[in-house]
C-alpha cells in the first residue's frame, strides 16, 4: 500500500510530537511510533528541563556549564542557539498545559550535576511522563496528524535508491507489527525523532525502544554521522534484580543525595573537587573504578539524611518504586550502577534540523546538533528535542510544495518466512554483552578491535538473514543495533584521546584542540572517511 502525506515523522517522543504539533495547522502529518505514543525514551525523562529562568541565572552560565561538561567539543553556534530559546520552548509546554511544579517563588527550579544555578524546571520527579503524557492528548486530538502506532520504520526511500540521481528523501517503507504488512509511505519532508540507541548495551535506562533505528536508518541513507564514540552512562541506575531500567534522578544527587562505599564512607571527594555534583562521566567513572578496584556490585546513593516529607514532595515516584522493592529511602541508602543512558552522537544536522540530504530532518537523540559536546549536560536533552522540533517544523513550513516521484511498493516476492527466529536472540544477545565489555566505561583500543571484529561476522550474518527472511519487528530492530554498534566503535577507534565520555587507557591525555569524528557511508565500499 502507498500513502502520501506533507510530512512524516519516525519517532514520537517529545521531538516528534511538538514537531507535529507545530506542523498539524496547515499539513498532513504521519506519525510513526514503534508502540504506543506513550512508550518512549521522553516520558522516562525523570529530571527535567534546563533553561534560563531565574534572574539570578544567565544564558552565559548556562552556555559556561554546557561546554565545560561538554569538554570543549561543543559547538559554539548550536549551543548558544539551544539556550537562547529555552525560556520560549518551557512557555510554549506551559502553554499546552504541562503543569510544572510549582513553589513560593513561582515554579521550583531544581539543580543538577554540572549546573552552576538552579534552572531544571520540572514537575516532581517525573517530568517526561508529564510532558508526553500532556502532548499525546493534543497529539490525538488533531484531524491532520494521521498516528500510526505499532509501526516500525524499516529505511527511509531516497532519489539515489530510486535510480533518479539525486540526493533526497521521499518518505519511508514502514512495517505494521501486527499484521506485517509494509507500508510505503511518501512525504515531501521527513524527520527522525527516533531516539537513541541505549539497548546496543546490556544494561541501559532506556525503553526497549531505544534501538539506534533513526541513526541506522540515515547512515544507511548516506547522512554524516558524528561523535558516536560518546554514550553517556547514566551514574545512578537502581541496582536490584527486579528492576528493569530503573533510574535514580540527577536530581537526588542535585538535592544532597550523597555516593557511599559499603562502609558508608563517601568517595566522590577523592575523584573530583565537584563531588557528587561532578558531571555524569566524571561521577560514572569514578563509581566504575571504586567497584572495579574493590570487586563490588554496586555502591550505595544516599538521601535518607532529607525529611520524609522533602523526599515525598521531590521524588515521589523513586520513593514509591523503591519502596515496591523494599527500600526505604527515608531511612536507608539506594544501591546504584551505571548504565548506558544517552547516545550524545548521532546524525548531523544545522541550526535547521537538516541533514546533508534534502528533505530529511532530524531532532532529538538520533541527532548530533552540537549541543552536547563529548557528554550531555543534565537536562539539555528535552531542551534540545523542543528547540529543534520547531527549528524543523519552521524550515519545512517555509519549503514549496513539490511533485513526489512514483515510489514502489514493498517488494517481498524473493523471501520466505523464517525458519529459526532463535538466530535474532541469540545475536541480539552477543551483540549486547560484548558492547558492554568492550566498549563500556573505560575502552582500551584492543578491546574496541575484538568488539569490531565480533561486528563484522554479526552484521554478515544479520544481513544474510535480512536478504532471505521476510523482515519482523525484532530483525529490523537487531539490524539497526548492530549498525549503530559499528559506528560507535569506528569513531572510538578514530579519536586518539580521552576526552568526555570517551576514556582509552591507551590515549589517557586530552588533546589541544577538540575536533569532531565524523563518518560518512561510502555506498560502493561500505566504508568511512
Amino acid at each position: 500500500m502507498v500513502l502520501h502525506f506533507d510530512v512524516l515523522i519516525i519517532g514520537s517522543g517529545l521531538a516528534g510530537q511538538a514537531a507535529a504539533l507545530r506542523l498539524a495547522a496547515t499539513r498532513r502529518v504521519a506519525l510513526i511510533s514503534k508502540r504506543a505514543l506513550e512508550d518512549s525514551a521522553s516520558s522516562w525523562a525523570q529530571g527535567g528541563i534546563a533553561a534560563v529562568l531565574d534572574n539570578r541565572d544567565s544564558l552565559e552560565a548556562h552556555i559556561r556549564d554546557t561546554i565545560t561538561a561538554g569538554a570543549g567539543l561543543n559547538d559554539r553556534r548550536a549551543t548558544r542557539f539551544v539556550i537562547e530559546n529555552g525560556r520560549r520552548a518551557v512557555d510554549w509546554l506551559i502553554d499546552q498545559g504541562v503543569p510544572f511544579t510549582r513553589d513560593e517563588g513561582g515554579y521550583h527550579l531544581a539543580r543538577e550535576g554540572g549546573h552552576s544555578a538552579r534552572r531544571v524546571i520540572h514537575v516532581a520527579d517525573a517530568t517526561g511522563l508529564a510532558v508526553q503524557t500532556t502532548l499525546t492528548g493534543k497529539v490525538r486530538q488533531q484531524p491532520n496528524i494521521s498516528i500510526f502506532e505499532n509501526h516500525i520504520a524499516i529505511d527511509l526511500i531516497t532519489g539515489a535508491k530510486l535510480g533518479l540521481g539525486e540526493q533526497r528523501c521521499h518518505g519511508a517503507y514502514v512495517l505494521d507489527s501486527g499484521s506485517g504488512e509494509v507500508l510505503t509511505i511518501g512525504a515531501g519532508s521527513t524527520l527522525i525523532a527516533a531516539g537513541g540507541a541505549g539497548k546496543v548495551y546490556l544494561y541501559t535506562t532506556n525503553p526497549d525502544t531505544s534501538t539506534g533505528d533513526g541513526i541506522a536508518m540515515a547512515w544507511r541513507a548516506g547522512c554524516r554521522i558524528a561523535n558516536m564514540e560518546f554514550i553517556q552512562f547514566h551514574p545512578t541506575c537502581l541496582y536490584h534484580p527486579q528492576a528493569k531500567s530503573f533510574l535514580i534522578s540527577e536530581a537526588v544527587r542535585g538535592e544532597g543525595g550523597q555516593l557511599l562505599l559499603p562502609d558508608g564512607s563517601r568517595f566522590m571527594p577523592r575523584h573530583d573537587a565537584r563531588g557528587e555534583l561532578a558531571p555524569r562521566d566524571v561521577v560514572a567513572r569514578a563509581i566504575d573504578f571504586e567497584m572495579k578496584k574493590r570487586g563490588l556490585d554496586c555502591v550505595h546513593l544516599d538521601i535518607s539524611h532529607k525529611p520524609a516529607a522533602f523526599l515525598a514532595e521531590h521524588f515521589p515516584n523513586i520513593l514509591a518504586r523503591c519502596l515496591d522493592l523494599g527500600i526505604d529511602i527515608t531511612r536507608a541508602p539506594i544501591p546504584v550502577v551505571p548504565a548506558a543512558h544517552y547516545t550524545c552522537g548521532g546524525v548531523v544536522s544545522d541550526l535547521r534540523a537538516r541533514t546533508n540530504i534534502a528533505g530529511l530532518y532530524v531532532a532529538g537523540e538520533a541527532s548530533c546538533t552540537g549541543l552536547h559536546g563529548a557528554n550531555r549536560l543534565a537536562s539539555n536533552s528535552l531542551l534540545e528535542c523542543l528547540v529543534f522540533a520547531e527549528a524543523a517544523a519552521d524550515d519545512i513550513l517555509r519549503q514549496p510544495a513539490g511533485e513526489l516521484p512514483a515510489l514502489p511498493e514493498w517488494d517481498a516476492s524473493r523471501v520466505s518466512d523464517p525458519d529459526e527466529e532463535i538466530v535474532i536472540a541469540h545475536n541480539w544477545d552477543e551483540l549486547r554483552r560484548f558492547m558492554w565489555d568492550y566498549v563500556g566505561i573505560v575502552r582500551t583500543t584492543k578491546r574496541l578491535q575484538r568488539a569490531q571484529n565480533r561486528i563484522r561476522l554479526l552484521r554478515r550474518e544479520i544481513d544474510d538473514f535480512y536478504s532471505h527472511f521476510r523482515v519482523s519487528h525484532d530483525l529490523i530492530e537487531l539490524r539497526n543495533l548492530v549498525v549503530t554498534a559499528e559506528l560507535i566503535v569506528r569513531c572510538a577507534l578514530r579519536r586518539h584521546e580521552s576526552r568526555g565520555l570517551h576514556f582509552s587507557r591507551n590515549y589517557p591525555e586530552t588533546l589541544p584542540r577538540a575536533v569532531n569524528t565524523v563518518v560518512k557511508r561510502h555506498a560502493a565500499s561500505d566504508r568511512a572517511h
